[in-house]
């Protein structure tokens, strides 16, 4: 399919896919099924995709499951090689996967590249990775024995994305899984299938053999629902609301898979009276509204020190008036948000914080660009009992509110069932520590705000999620530990 079929605004692409990929073939769904895949910056038809049934999901199982032993049985080194080209393609067809994702998901082209760039890391640092898992000899405690510990691959494992990040949260999980020695099949957003679809090409280009790597597009409660249940898939790994999350940890115990949730988020930044504040409202700025705030990492709730407050209010707002809405092909600040779901919570949020005695400094609204469109909004002395204090937005609205004390600042932030990130900034080296110490989320960022990355274990605390995904963690989620024990007589 070229994309110009699509839209006009980038050429001719082979990247492009309507069908799923299972066992190495390009899959349409029995009785040709489809759903729409539409851009959220004017609500255009981009293309319709294979709707897949339950059935057509378990196919993908039967074929990730006939390749895993031969898969896991390939040498590390092998795995590393093909593991490289893909690294080496998806970069090579950046701007062609960016501008995909611009068209289905609406972020600014910039955010776009810089995701593809993200995504690309992890799976060149699982190529690294694949050779490390090796035997640990152990010093014996029984006479005549010898004692060995292997990691050997799950076998089947199932990997749930989210919208927000259609290309690297796809990475992010089947690096780790493909370098463990699983297979893996892959259900990507109905709303963002496009750019699961087109890594699956660049990873067939790459050497991946058949059935190592599957793509399933469709209805999320079908086709996730059909897995549960197989015995065959041996993990799931899911990056969605903690709502579904929960839904998914309950249905996994018939199977008793091996899980890793990277679920909601509602982070605190706390800004104390002795920070650099020009620092703080730059970073605040980050980690309020990048993806245009559709980010399980985005700030929420802005705490600060009463005696900076009024003044990091003013240089914030002016801060958040200044940013350019558009669409993501024009790359602004703000694009569109995902749907009108996402929109009415926006809207929701803002209504309740002002009804409850919340000062509305800026936005509040939905722009003239398009029904999608919200603008960058502050709101100022929310109190806690507004909404948008103890739900997470998943949008542009930024809500600060003062306190007068560190003991208060900590209570408030750790006041929540949430626990992924969590934003400080102070000068302080002790409060440093002991906010780190205190603070009950699984990421710190202390005077920054981007810190993720493949080298660094990432997930949460609570109900934010269960495992790691990134880092040696991450590859270890893939893997069960075999115990051996010796003697050679």
């Amino acid at each position: 399919m070229h994309i110009s079929d699509i839209s006009g605004t980038i050429a001719e692409s082979l990247l492009i896919h309507r069908r799923s990929h299972i066992g190495g073939k390009w899959v349409e769904a029995e009785g040709g099924a489809s759903f729409a895949v539409t851009n959220p910056a004017d609500g255009q038809l981009l293309c319709k995709v294979a709707r897949l049934s339950a059935d057509e999901a378990t196919q993908a199982v039967d074929a990730a499951h006939a390749a895993f032993p031969a898969w896991a049985a390939t040498l590390p080194q092998d795995r590393a090689r093909i593991l490289r080209r893909w690294h080496d393609l998806v970069l090579a067809h950046r701007e062609e996967l960016a501008r995909i994702m611009v068209l289905e998901q609406g972020k600014p082209l910039s955010e776009a590249r810089g995701e593809i760039d993200y995504g690309a890391g992890f799976i060149e640092f699982y190529a690294e990775e694949t050779k490390r898992p090796n035997i640990e000899g152990v010093t014996s405690h029984l006479p005549d024995a010898e004692v060995e510990i292997w990691r050997e691959p799950l076998g089947v494992a199932a990997l749930v994305t989210p919208w927000n990040f259609p290309s690297a949260m796809v990475t992010r999980k089947a690096a780790a899984a493909l370098a463990a020695g699983c297979t893996v099949v892959v259900h990507p957003s109905a709303e963002t299938p496009l750019s699961a679809l087109a890594l699956a090409e660049l990873a067939q280009q790459a050497g991946l053999p058949d059935g190592v790597f599957n793509v399933i597009t469709g209805h999320a409660p079908e086709i996730v629902g059909r897995w549960m249940e197989d015995k065959r898939v041996r993990a799931l790994s899911f990056t969605g609301s903690t709502e579904v999350g929960r839904l998914l940890y309950r249905q996994s115990a018939e199977t008793v898979k091996r899980l890793v949730l990277e679920l909601g988020g509602h982070a605190p930044f706390i800004v104390f009276a002795d920070a650099d504040l020009d620092r703080a409202v730059s970073e605040a700025i980050k980690a309020k509204f990048a993806t245009s705030g559709q980010d399980c990492l985005g700030a929420n709730r802005f705490l600060v020190e009463r005696p900076v407050y009024e003044e990091f209010c003013r240089r914030f707002t002016e801060a958040t008036k200044a940013l350019t809405l558009g669409t993501g092909m024009e790359d602004p600040d703000i694009g569109p948000l995902m749907n009108e779901g996402a929109v009415a919570k926006q809207e929701s949020h803002v209504a309740d914080a002002v009804a409850k005695g919340a000062k509305l400094l800026t936005g509040g609204k939905r722009d003239e660009l398009g029904p999608l469109f919200y603008q960058p909004t502050v709101l100022a002395d929310v109190p806690a009992e507004a909404l948008i204090m103890s739900e997470e937005t998943f949008g542009p609205v930024a809500a600060i509110a003062p306190f007068d004390t560190e003991d208060e600042a900590l209570s408030r932030a750790n006041a929540t069932e949430y626990g992924l990130v969590a934003y400080v900034h102070t000068l302080d080296p002790r409060r440093i520590y002991r906010l780190s110490r205190g603070l009950e989320f699984g990421m710190v960022a202390v005077n920054r705000t981007k810190v993720t990355g493949a080298p660094i274990p990432f997930g949460g605390m609570k109900q934010s999620g269960v495992g790691r995904e990134g880092a040696r963690q991450g590859l270890e989620a893939f893997t069960e530990v075999k115990y051996i024990c010796r003697d050679w007589a």
